[in-house]
């Protein structure tokens, strides 16, 4: 295998005493310099190749270090699924969280404190306005985009569980694990999916001031849901008449840990009514929705749903770093706001000890978007997947799968989940020969 073609080649300074280097000039025996394990290192994506050099060069007075790097592993497991029993981890462990907690507290000795971030005073930031405004129009874009996209490519659900398959034709493996599974053998019965089955709807409490109380117990029907995107977006600054929300225009005065006064606005003009800084998009009624007429508006269409869908992912991880989103590590539930709600209608394992209590923590990007991971298809005209090959299929999320199979280039960064370098073995004797 030629490893200066999996990567980017990068030239490196000389190294320390004692590695083994080679030089531009030199010749290169490559089953030499392959003979010893060390020689191919793998570490966090990059490999590095040295060979030892027998002939000086004359040009060069030091000698340089050629390396094969690769931004992404080839071949990636996916994120582990926890079960119903289990908690979720802490994005960042309670030890680490100590460690940085007494590492400030050292460092801020004798220093003058940093200034509170504006979420935490109840203000805006006013550079991350725009960033909400593209996420909410991105997300609008990816609707209507997957509701044309699915009358051209074929999405199934399984009436019994919740997995669902992209692809002319159902898989056939045995996992499913809903209701008298055990009758079916653990087969699937597919059905027509629909769009809630690829993007999961992701709800979260309306807050009218974030910084306000919590909500209550006896106040959770009486509060409007609505997706979390969305609702991490009006509190980052977009305007939606239909759910308003308290803007200030001074810091708020603490008088507590917990206990704060709305600064005196009484000095500042009228302010203005308030008007959307860009025009929000709206979703297209399923009655409106072409298909597209041909392959190359088909393409065109999928490589914009890529687009459309790594700008909300980027931009909502943008806005998470500023304005905390909490989720339960029991269940689905998430939050957007600095501290979780009081609903006691947590359902999930041993909810009778926590009285129906979330268990909040902060939430990471996937518990906001959800991917919707499903089975690869290498081969959309080929034969169906089989299930004596299933350890060689890769997996990707609903929407990549989708704008892949409509003709969109594979991302990088989906590459390695997707196994696109393992070959398909012809027959069941050749899978059993694979080590």
């Amino acid at each position: 295998m030629d490893l200066l073609s999996c990567g980017k080649v990068t030239v490196f300074p000389q190294p320390k005493a004692g590695t083994s280097i080679f030089t531009r000039n030199s010749r290169l025996n490559l089953h030499s310099g392959l003979s010893s394990l060390h020689s191919l290192k793998l570490s966090s994506g990059k490999y590095k190749l040295q060979l030892k050099s027998r002939v000086p060069s004359k040009k060069l007075q030091h000698p340089y270090a050629l390396a094969a790097r690769q931004d992404y592993p080839q071949n990636a497991d996916l994120p582990r699924q926890y079960s119903k029993r289990e908690k979720k981890p802490f994005p960042i462990p309670i030890v680490e969280l100590r460690r940085a907690a007494r590492a400030r507290a050292k460092n801020r000795s004798g220093q003058p404190r940093r200034p509170v971030p504006p979420p935490k005073r109840g203000l805006l930031v006013k550079n991350l306005i725009p960033v909400a405004y593209d996420v909410l129009n991105a997300r609008i874009t990816l609707i209507n985009n997957l509701k044309k996209l699915w009358k051209v490519v074929p999405v199934h659900a399984c009436v019994f569980c919740n997995e669902i398959h992209v692809g002319p034709v159902g898989h056939r493996f045995k996992s499913c694990k809903g209701p008298d599974s055990a009758f079916r053998k653990g087969l699937h019965e597919w059905t027509n999916a629909a769009l809630e089955d690829i993007l999961l709807q992701v709800e979260a409490y309306h807050l009218f001031d974030r910084l306000g109380k919590r909500i209550r117990h006896d106040e959770r029907f009486s509060i409007p849901r609505i997706p979390a995107v969305t609702e991490l977006c009006i509190q980052a600054g977009v305007e939606i008449p239909e759910f308003p929300t308290k803007r200030r225009r001074k810091p708020i005065i603490r008088i507590g840990r917990k206990e704060f006064i709305d600064a005196d606005e009484s000095d500042l003009p009228e302010p203005d009514p308030p008007v959307p800084l860009k025009p929000i998009l709206t979703e297209i009624p399923d009655s409106e929705i072409v298909a597209p007429s041909n392959e190359e508006e088909t393409v065109l269409l999928a490589e914009e749903t890529l687009q459309v869908w790594e700008k909300m992912r980027g931009g909502a991880r943008r806005l998470m770093m500023m304005y905390p989103v909490r989720v339960c590590g029991y269940c689905p539930e998430v939050h957007v706001g600095p501290s979780g709600h009081k609903a006691q209608n947590c359902g999930a394992f041993k909810h009778q000890q926590r009285n129906g209590q979330h268990g909040w923590q902060a939430a990471v990007l996937d518990d906001l978007i959800p991917p919707r991971y499903v089975w690869h298809v290498p081969d959309v005209n080929g034969p169906p997947l089989r299930r004596e090959f299933k350890s060689f299929y890769g997996q990707a999320p609903a929407v990549v799968e989708i704008c892949v199979q409509a003709g969109a280039a594979v991302p990088e960064q989906y590459k390695p989940t997707m196994r696109l370098d393992v070959g398909i073995p012809t027959s069941i004797r050749e899978a059993e020969m694979v080590v």
